[in-house]
């Protein structure tokens, strides 16, 4: 799998609460919960979100509560990939869980500027700035993670798995 597009770039701990602000926890719904998506953190987001699908950071990356609502707000959003030198543990998962491919990559996530046009092929674990040529390798995702993302989730993955064997 192949992703392509241009990045936002944010900082170090960026916690679920500005993720997704707790005054909207009390729904599900993806539109609503992409609608407010960083808007604590940058006011620019909505904007930016609709050119740029690649979000980048420096560590700690989805620390603070374990709420699944903040991956599943940034998924909503229309963000393909998120890559960063360091994640929370449980945002890590849930991430994965729901299909958001989440890389760790120290220079990457160091090198990569704001505005850059970025390709990331998750099967070799290769990212690729095509703003400035330079490359980096990564641990690829193991293929039982990549046909999660794949299928958009282990939610659907499961469904996937229970339909083929009816």
């Amino acid at each position: 799998m192949i992703i392509k597009d241009k990045v936002i770039k944010y900082g170090s701990n960026v916690d679920t609460d500005v993720i997704i602000p707790a005054r909207y926890l009390n729904t599900i719904d993806e539109k609503e919960l992409a609608e407010h998506c960083f808007e604590d953190l940058d006011k620019d987001f909505a904007r930016k979100v609709k050119s740029s699908k690649i979000v980048i950071a420096a560590d700690n990356f989805g620390c603070g509560s374990s709420r699944e609502h903040a991956p599943l707000a940034i998924k909503a959003s229309g963000v393909k990939l998120i890559i960063a030198k360091s994640y929370a543990r449980i945002f890590f998962r849930n991430a994965i869980n729901i299909g958001l491919p989440v890389i760790i990559n120290e220079q990457a996530a160091n090198d990569i500027n704001e505005g850059d046009s970025v390709e990331v092929d998750l099967v070799k674990g290769e990212i690729k700035n095509i703003s400035t040529g330079t490359s980096y390798q990564t641990k690829p995702f193991p293929e039982f993670i990549q046909k999660l993302i794949s299928k958009g989730g282990y939610v659907n993955y499961v469904k996937d798995k229970i339909d083929k064997e009816n």
